[in-house]
């Protein structure tokens, strides 16, 4: 199927519904009330095929991506925060096989040490599946679309790789015209928590900046982007654009921040501290070293240091959890790019590949120390739109920031090769419960939620920023 979608490329309108409570009670009806609402202000919908009936065209692929990032809530949170709940997976992918397409899937690649089999169960999704299998042959399940999975066995990552198929995903070079390219260096200065930075480096170098997108993506004529809308301590937020990470299937292709303070030209952490960097150092160690002894050793040491720095105030650690993390948005840009223009074959065409939209779970928003350890914001909304920078716009102000401050939406809107958007953050609209308007002019007056905690590092992006300073 040859079509072009360049069209999103313009479309600044939101859609914004409210539900019925601020939590999930109403069950999938809900669920499907809002949708149905959003998809009819977009002019998504039609008599004969339902929500999706002008997106989804006759034999189309279509993959629907949720947040699945992990079985359990590494806080107090609960999952209700955590993950797209399983009353929008049902929801939508019912409202997709109202319409002529000739398959469904729903497909994510969560965190490496999520239970899969464990999530599924918890949210009821594996028996809805199994029913929907039984009674509906277009609809072909929910995918994992990770390659690597891995435990935690006494502090150190303990991995089983290769478990799907290379053949089954595409890989893309984005080489110079990366947007990680203007901060690569020659010191192999990025990392991913808890990895092997060397592997990393074969990934991403001056010239190189590859990326391993599941086939089933790319082989989709359309995406239905449905995220959870978090507050994320690594880049401010997570929603659509910051959901695109889960496309990929390998973390070393995902670089989330570069070593060292930002002292001395890295952005883990604010200024310099020679702790946090010997901290860094020992963490390495435990990340190249191949023996489970080793690692276990340096595992102790990296653990001493850390509680030596939180006892000296510290409140950011060495994993970039702060808003001058300049790296983490290139690479979840980078995958909205690959995710418009990219094809079968790994190169990127010069018009929009696929359809995709964006459907986003915000009954229950993650605050806090997002997006393992979310405390419940419950503001019973759901969002829609066809372009996930003009999302990600009115999502941060819906979670209390300044979207200006919140780099991944801010550098959505700028004009590099391949962009995301064809207008500014002035041609963001919306429609809906909240009114009809200029998003940032509705959003002002709406009387939406603002009692909101954000990452300790990203509390000088707030709204109302909190008056103690950012530790480094």
């Amino acid at each position: 199927m040859t079509m072009h979608y360049s069209s999103s490329l313009l479309d600044g309108r939101v859609a914004i519904a409210k539900t019925k409570s601020s939590c999930y009670e109403n069950g999938s009806d809900d669920a499907s009330r809002v949708i149905a609402r959003c998809a009819s202000l977009l002019g998504w919908s039609d008599n004969e095929h339902g929500p999706f009936g002008t997106v989804i065209p006759k034999d189309a692929k279509v993959v629907i991506k949720p947040n699945l990032v992990m079985h359990e809530n590494q806080g107090p949170g609960g999952i209700e925060p955590l993950i797209t709940h399983s009353n929008f997976v049902r929801a939508t992918v019912e409202a997709a096989l109202q319409s002529a397409a000739s398959e469904v899937i729903v497909g994510d690649a969560p965190l490496q040490a999520c239970d899969f089999d464990e999530l599924l169960n918890v949210t009821g999704l594996d028996r809805w599946a199994r029913r929907m299998n039984e009674s509906e042959p277009r609809f072909r399940g929910i995918r994992d679309f990770r390659r690597t999975t891995c435990q935690f066995v006494n502090g150190v990552r303990v991995a089983t790789e290769e478990l799907i198929a290379e053949d089954r995903f595409v890989l893309f070079d984005l080489a110079d015209d990366s947007l990680l390219e203007p901060v690569t260096d020659d010191q192999h200065s990025f990392r991913v928590t808890c990895y092997d930075p060397r592997l990393l480096a074969k990934k991403h170098s001056r010239g190189c900046h590859q990326y391993l997108v599941a086939k089933d993506v790319i082989d989709a004529d359309v995406i239905i982007n449905l995220p959870k809308l978090k507050t994320h301590k690594k880049a401010g937020i997570t929603c659509a654009l910051k959901n695109l990470i889960g496309i990929n299937g390998n973390k070393e292709f995902l670089p989330h921040h570069r070593i060292g303070g930002s002292d001395a030209g890295g952005d883990c952490y604010p200024g310099g501290s020679r702790l946090k960097r010997a901290l860094e150092y020992t963490l390495d160690l435990q990340n190249k070293v191949s023996s489970f002894a080793a690692a276990r050793i340096w595992s102790e040491v990296a653990a001493n240091l850390n509680r030596v720095s939180t006892l000296a105030g510290d409140n950011l650690g060495v994993e970039g959890s702060w808003s001058g993390n300049n790296t983490i948005w290139r690479t979840g840009l980078d995958l909205n790019r690959i995710l418009l223009y990219g094809r079968s074959d790994g190169s990127l065409a010069d018009t929009v590949q696929r359809r995709v939209i964006h459907l986003v779970d915000a009954v229950v928003a993650g605050q806090g120390d997002g997006p393992l350890c979310p405390d419940p914001l419950p503001l019973g909304l759901f969002v829609a739109g066809s372009n996930a920078a003009a999302i990600d716009w009115v999502g941060a102000q819906l979670l209390g920031y300044i979207p200006e401050r919140i780099p991944i939406a801010r550098e959505s809107f700028k004009q590099f090769r391949w962009p995301i958007t064809a207008f500014t953050s002035a041609g963001v609209t919306v429609s809906g419960d909240f009114g009809t308007g200029r998003a940032d002019d509705v959003l002002a007056t709406s009387g939406i939620e603002t009692n909101i905690t954000h990452p300790a590092g990203w509390r000088d992006a707030a709204r109302t920023p909190v008056t103690t300073s950012v530790e480094g």
